[in-house]
């Protein structure tokens, strides 16, 4: 697999949308990633289930470098509840090793392709739906929230995203403002994404027909020049999602993730 200048510019234009993304919706990037980096890798030659699995590692070790950016941004303006990284954190890498160490490298490609459209598509049904919660509802404390960061750990672990797809609704659902919860999202990228990069990489290295310049079942070509592109935009993003309005924030967040779903259902149901 060569890196031809075209290639090497759609991959730039990846890093640059999805570092936005990240900023503005809290989603790590990994939503809109892995569906863009498994069509570049089947069109690379990369068997179809193989492309979906590699699209998924290289998207969450994307994701540590675009969270560092990202959650700058947000801490400056003082919207990260550092509390609910602490508490969520534990849960999360446990859930994360669960899931990359073990499920990922068990399941087919088709599956996990499968997996990210229905929970995608189900955030975004919960966000459009704008179901105001109860005022008396508020975060679970002690087991329930290493629960909740375990949930969101192994998920995120299973379709290479920043955990933003799960936690972003679930602490508005917990009556944590919005903006609140997206910048907390961003935070919580950052364990999600080296817990479950190391678990890849170790899982990673019994597989077969890798391309070169692999490491275990992450693309190294992709990795740098997307994390390149996304660390420069991610801070823009954040700026913008401080802006904007708590509804109209929703449905950007909803109208991105739908899209994806759609792709990634069909490319599980074909591969």
């Amino acid at each position: 697999m060569s890196l031809e200048p075209l290639l090497i510019f759609e991959l730039v234009l990846l890093g640059i949308g999805t570092g936005f993304l990240a900023g503005l919706l809290g989603i790590g990037g990994g939503m809109v990633m892995v569906p863009f980096i498994t069509l570049i890798l089947s069109h690379q030659g990369v068997a179809p289930g193989l492309a979906v699995k590699m699209a998924i590692a290289t998207s969450m070790a994307t994701i540590i470098f675009t969270s560092i950016s990202s959650v700058r941004a947000h801490h400056q303006r003082g919207a990260v509840r550092w509390d609910l990284v602490r508490g969520l954190a534990p849960g999360i890498i446990v859930g994360g090793m669960i899931a990359s160490l073990g499920v990922f490298a068990l399941l087919k490609g088709s599956w996990l392709a499968l997996v990210f459209g229905v929970f995608v598509a189900f955030s975004a049904t919960q966000m459009f739906r704008n179901k105001k919660p109860k005022p008396s509802r508020a975060m679970p404390t002690g087991a329930g929230r290493l629960g909740a960061g375990g949930f969101i750990g192994f998920l995120s672990g299973l379709v290479g995203a920043g955990g933003g797809f799960i936690s972003v609704p679930f602490m508005a659902w917990c009556n944590v403002p919005m903006h609140n919860a997206v910048a907390t999202s961003a935070a919580l990228g950052f364990p999600i994404a080296l817990t479950n990069v190391i678990g890849y990489i170790v899982s990673g290295q019994s597989a077969q027909n890798l391309p070169p310049a692999s490491f275990g079942y992450i693309w190294l070509p992709g990795l740098v020049i997307i994390a390149l592109g996304s660390v420069l935009t991610a801070p823009m993003g954040a700026k913008a999602a401080h802006s904007l309005p708590v509804a109209k924030l929703k449905k950007v967040f909803a109208s991105v993730l739908y899209l994806l779903a759609v792709y990634m259902l069909f490319k599980g149901i074909t591969s």
